[in-house]
C-alpha cells in the first residue's frame, strides 16, 4: 500500500485512536467473551449471546437493529459514515455437548471490539462499518440466510477472525453439503422369526462399508463423514428403521453434486441388499469453498504481525480444513477469514479441551488482538485508493 506522507500520517493517527478505544474497552470485550462462553447456545437459539452483543455495542453508543433478516438472533449495528461499507461478522452459536469448542465467543467479542474501535474514527476515512451478528454457523447457514434476505446489501467487503491452535492467513474452507438417510425395514423377533424381518440397521452397515471403500477413490480434498442417529432399540428385535446424518466436502462447490451422487449410491446399495426402502436428501444449506481477498489478507497479516502474531511461510503454512458459511460471503464480495491462534495445549477445534482454552488468558488476548487487527485492516482498505475503488466497483456491479 502506497500513501502520501500526509495520508500515511492520518492513517497512523486513525489506527492509534482505534487501538486506544479497543484497549479501553478490553475489560468489557473479555467479559462479553466469557459470558457467551459460560452460556453456550445452539444455532438460532442464541438469545442471551445476541442480547449481550447488542448490549455491549449499545453501551458504546452504537445503534443496533435486532431480529434482522427474519432471524430472531441476528443483528446489525452501524457506525461511521461514507460510501465504502465494510462488514465485520460476529458468530456466537455453540456445539451440542461440547459448547464453545470452536471459540465463537472469541469471534463475537473481537468483532464487537473492532466496531467499538472504529466508532468515532471510521467517518474520518469515508468508511461505514456494519457489524453483522450471524447465528447458526455450525450447520444452520445463518450468513447465507442473511445474505439472501438483504442484510449484506450495500456491504463492499467483509471479514472476521476465527480461533485455532495457531495463527493462519486463512482457513482452507471446503465446500460442504449435508444429507439425511433413512432406511425403512420390517421388525421381527430376532431369534424366533428372523426371516420375517427386513433389517434396516444392516442396510446402514452395507452403506457404511460402501462409503469406506469409496474413500479410496476420492480426490485430494474430498471428504465424507457422518454418524448413525438411530439403528434399533433392543437386540431381540430386528430394527425396522435406521437413520444417519452425513456430510460431504470438496475443494470446490461445483464438485459437490458428483460426490453426493456417489455417496447416495452407497446408501442405495444398502437398500437393495436388504430389501428395505431408502429415503435420502440434503438437509442443510450448502456451504461453498472460500476465495480470500488478497489485499485484505496481506493487510491483516501485516497488522496482526505488528501485534506480535506470527504466521508460517505461505507456501508451507498448514491449512486447516472444515467449512463455514463465511465462504458463501466470499463468493459474493471480497472477504477474509484468518485464524487467530490461542494456547490450547495441543487441543484442536471441536474438542472439549479446546472449548476450555477459549476462556483463558491467551483467548482473551486473541479477542483484543483480533479486534485491533481487523479495525486496522478496515482502515487500510478505506485509505488505499486502489483497493477502495475496486471494492466500490464490485459493489456497483453486484459483487461480481
Amino acid at each position: 500500500m502506497t500513501l502520501s506522507s500526509t495520508a500515511a500520517a492520518g492513517l497512523d493517527r486513525g489506527k492509534t485512536e482505534a487501538r486506544k478505544r479497543i484497549e479501553a474497552a478490553a475489560a468489557d470485550l473479555i467479559r462479553l467473551s466469557h459470558e457467551i462462553h459460560a452460556h453456550p447456545e445452539l444455532g438460532f437459539e442464541e438469545q442471551r449471546a445476541s442480547e449481550w452483543v447488542a448490549g455491549t455495542l449499545a453501551s458504546a453508543g452504537i445503534g443496533v437493529a435486532r431480529g434482522v433478516a427474519g432471524l430472531d438472533t441476528a443483528l446489525t449495528a452501524t457506525t461511521g459514515a461514507g460510501p465504502l461499507t465494510l462488514g465485520v461478522c460476529a458468530e456466537y452459536d455453540a456445539l451440542p455437548r461440547i459448547g464453545h469448542a470452536c471459540g465463537h465467543n472469541i469471534i463475537a467479542a473481537a468483532a464487537v471490539g473492532a466496531a467499538v474501535g472504529l466508532h468515532g474514527v471510521a467517518a474520518d476515512f469515508g468508511l461505514t462499518v456494519r457489524l453483522l451478528g450471524t447465528p447458526a454457523e455450525e450447520g444452520g447457514g445463518g450468513k447465507i440466510l442473511m445474505l439472501d434476505r438483504g442484510a449484506f446489501d450495500g456491504v463492499h467487503g467483509a471479514l472476521m477472525v476465527h480461533p485455532a491452535p495457531a495463527d493462519a492467513r486463512h482457513m482452507q474452507a471446503l465446500a460442504r453439503a449435508r444429507f439425511e438417510a433413512s432406511f425403512q425395514g420390517h421388525a421381527a423377533h430376532a431369534s424366533m422369526f428372523p426371516w420375517e424381518g427386513k433389517n434396516a440397521a444392516d442396510a446402514l452397515v452395507v452403506a457404511q462399508v460402501a462409503l469406506g471403500l469409496l474413500r479410496q477413490q476420492l480426490r485430494p480434498g474430498e471428504q465424507l463423514h457422518g454418524i448413525t442417529t438411530r439403528a434399533g432399540d433392543v437386540p431381540s428385535v430386528i430394527p425396522d428403521r435406521a437413520t444417519a446424518s452425513y456430510a460431504v466436502r470438496a475443494p470446490r462447490a461445483a464438485d459437490l453434486d458428483g460426490l453426493l451422487r456417489r455417496a447416495f449410491a452407497c446408501f442405495e446399495a444398502g437398500a437393495v441388499a436388504t430389501g428395505t426402502e431408502l429415503t435420502i436428501g440434503e438437509s442443510a444449506l450448502r456451504y461453498t469453498h472460500f476465495e480470500p481477498n488478497a489485499a485484505m489478507v496481506k493487510s491483516y497479516v501485516r497488522n496482526a504481525g505488528a501485534l506480535g502474531r506470527r504466521f508460517a511461510a505461505a507456501a508451507g503454512q498448514a491449512q486447516f480444513g472444515g467449512s463455514t458459511d463465511m465462504a458463501n460471503i466470499s463468493l459474493a464480495m471480497p472477504a477474509i477469514h484468518p485464524l487467530i491462534g490461542i494456547e490450547s495445549g495441543g487441543a484442536v477445534n471441536h474438542q472439549a479441551e479446546f472449548a476450555a482454552a477459549c476462556a483463558r488468558p491467551s483467548a482473551d488476548r486473541a479477542v483484543v488482538h483480533g479486534a485491533i487487527a481487523m479495525a486496522w485492516t478496515m482502515l487500510d482498505m478505506a485509505a488505499d485508493t486502489t483497493v477502495r475503488t475496486s471494492f466500490l466497483a464490485k459493489g456497483e456491479s453486484g459483487h461480481a
